[in-house]
């Protein structure tokens, strides 16, 4: 049976606790620019959200979809090596959808849904996201955590 370390084991039980749809290590800290207004987010230590990282900074053009998410189409699909199938993402999470090769922000938690893979987590300034699309959005990286 194997072991973890009780940092790892207590960062578990209070990701799960507090609804969050992954305990992710976190790798990379992003701003999203929108209109000279701007949040934060932290990226996922993961191999999706690492190439996704790889495309900043981005400019996209964010569209409502479903009214509970902002969606836009990214340059390329994004990897998905040792991804899960799926996930439940809460408001605020940050996301790739792979079969379509999107970025998907969430402005409401939603169920389950297949391909949807974990790429992030918006810190402060949802708001900012949360407003109707089609609006420009900039992405630049902020600060490498170790």
């Amino acid at each position: 049976m194997p072991t973890f370390p009780r940092r790892n084991a207590l960062a578990l039980l209070l990701a799960l606790a507090a609804g969050g749809a992954s305990a992710q290590e976190p790798f990379m800290q992003i701003r999203l620019t929108v209109d000279g207004r701007s949040a934060t987010a932290t990226l996922y230590d993961n191999a999706t959200a690492r190439d996704f990282a790889a495309l900043l900074p981005l400019t996209l053009t964010m569209e409502d979809y479903a009214a509970i998410e902002r969606v836009a189409t990214l340059p390329r699909k994004l990897s998905t090596q040792g991804a899960p199938e799926g996930m439940a993402p809460v408001a605020g999470e940050l996301t790739h959808y792979a079969p379509w090769g999107n970025l998907a922000i969430f402005i409401e938690g939603r169920s389950y849904a297949r391909g949807l893979l974990p790429l992030g987590k918006v810190d402060e300034g949802l708001p900012v996201l949360a407003r109707p699309g089609p609006y420009r959005l900039r992405i630049e990286a902020v600060l490498l955590k170790k």
